[in-house]
């Protein structure tokens, strides 16, 4: 093998150096490079172009379900985030400010955003005057920062990330919850039907919901390294940026009603969590549904054969754009097969289709998997609906995966000491009882730096021990512990 055909491969290994092995697929991908600020990075196009499948996705089912987008300021001013004290206390260590345009000094110190609530309630209050007026609901897609004091992980942990966050008012707590339970499952399904990923669905416990929050919801998906992620959260903001914020309005009865508010947001997390789930040491696996191509041709010719293999090839090409898959016809002559199969294998694409002189002469094509090197010739007269066949198969194969992994992590215990070898054992999740306070998550915290990641969603189901794990005392909840990203 050539230096340039050795410099494609990934050198670390997943199972055994799993930081240094996801930074080096996301460079050697070419999903992003690390910016010359301490944890900022520079999104590729090819990592973009994720992040764009996953945004139109969401963004669909948003505006199926009545969500409008807008664009609010950059820039919160001080007194807006004050005037949500949970949201000071809650970020204040994280927040950026700007106090200086140009060369004046500002009357009023800036926020870079963190979140958006503060800047977008007022004027969610402006525009709400009656009940007819409600719902509102309004997303936007933007960047935010956060200035965390944590090693730079693309995608992961960044300074700045790409996210949405939705923010709607209601007449009532029902019409709220209602829809901070729909943002949650379409959170749940885009892990599941675009990203291969299943997740578990469940809530943050009280103190780790999101500052002013009433309830705060969450996907979680679990890593191939035992650790957590928080995929996505839906909060329910009960009254309390109405009340700070008058969002008001006048009801059937004429009389003055505030409005219960949620928020909700996914960020580019979800890519670092793809990343890690399906990619493996040949490099990064992407499922069809977020894969562009989905499909590489490699032709393979001799001097004298080449303008037919080309031409075949071309053709299936051609039936396969026809049909509206996205296909990339890997003609370059200055780089032989083998090396072709490393790159496209590097930068995930889903399936191969190979084509030499023996396809042509027999009509078929053969197909590759990128997850497992699977490989079957098939007729090309049938080539669009076998490649599609083939494409779901890819998915099911990486969804199936992810599940396995999943499933075999979720383990029980009934004491602290059971808590730590577990997670230290084997990672994963580990429910126990729990009493619901938060003194008894720092003995695991301190110890293994395991959280508690979520408790179950329904408040009344009862917890999976009579006893608190920690303490002894009566168990109020289940809590499912686990390591983090």
């Amino acid at each position: 093998m050539s230096d340039s055909e050795q410099e494609l491969g990934i050198t670390e290994s997943k199972e055994y150096s799993t930081g240094d092995w996801y930074a080096e697929v996301v460079q050697k991908a070419e999903l992003a490079d690390y910016a010359p600020m301490g944890g900022f990075i520079v999104t590729r196009p090819r990592g973009y172009q994720i992040w764009e499948r996953i945004q139109n996705h969401l963004d669909g089912w948003f505006k199926d379900t009545g969500v409008q987008n807008a664009y609010f300021p950059l820039f919160i001013p001080e007194g807006h985030l004050e005037r949500e004290k949970d949201i000071v206390e809650g970020f204040d260590p994280e927040v950026a400010w700007v106090t200086q345009g140009g060369y004046d000094e500002l009357d009023e110190r800036l926020a870079v955003r963190p979140t958006s609530e503060s800047i977008i309630a007022p004027y969610m209050s402006q525009w709400t005057r009656s009940h007819r007026d409600l719902p509102l609901r309004l997303n936007q897609w933007c960047s935010v920062v956060r200035w965390e004091a944590t090693e730079t992980k693309p995608f992961f942990r960044t300074k700045e990330f790409l996210w949405q966050e939705g923010h709607t008012a209601h007449e009532d707590s029902d019409g709220a919850w209602e829809e901070t339970m729909l943002r949650l499952e379409q959170y749940e399904r885009v892990y599941e039907d675009v990203l291969a990923m299943p997740v578990l669905k469940g809530r943050k416990p009280d103190h780790d919901k999101f500052p002013g929050a009433h309830t705060t919801t969450t996907v979680e998906a679990l890593m191939p390294d035992g650790k957590s992620v928080q995929g996505g959260t839906s909060h329910y903001l009960g009254t309390s940026f109405g009340e700070a914020f008058d969002i008001t309005y006048i009801d059937e009865n004429e009389d003055e009603q505030t409005a219960h508010t949620t928020s909700w947001g996914l960020s580019w997390r979800a890519m670092g969590a793809l990343i890690m789930t399906h990619s493996d040491d040949q490099g990064l696996v992407l499922p069809p549904t977020l894969a562009d191509p989905q499909v590489v041709i490699v032709p393979i010719w001799q001097d004298d054969n080449v303008d037919e293999i080309l031409g075949y090839a071309e053709e299936l090409e051609s039936t396969l754009d026809d049909a509206g898959i996205r296909v990339h016809l890997d003609d370059r002559d200055h780089r032989n097969p083998g090396f072709k199969y490393n790159e496209w294998e590097l930068k995930g694409v889903p399936l191969r289709i190979e084509v030499g002189p023996n396809e042509m002469d027999e009509e078929t094509a053969t197909l590759v998997h990128r997850p497992d090197g699977e490989s079957e010739t098939v007729d090309a007269t049938t080539i669009t609906e076998t490649t599609e066949d083939h494409l779901d198969t890819v998915f099911a194969k990486l969804y199936a995966s992810a599940e396995e992994t999943l499933e075999g992590e979720i383990r029980e215990a009934e004491s602290r000491e059971e808590i730590l070898g577990t997670i230290g054992q084997h990672g994963g999740y580990v429910k126990c009882g729990w009493c619901g306070e938060e003194a008894c998550e720092e003995p695991v915290k301190d110890a293994i730096a395991a959280e508690i990641v979520m408790v179950p969603l329904d408040r009344d189901e009862e917890p999976i021990h009579e006893e608190c794990a920690i303490c002894g005392e009566d168990a109020e909840e289940t809590a499912y512990f686990a390591k983090t990203y």
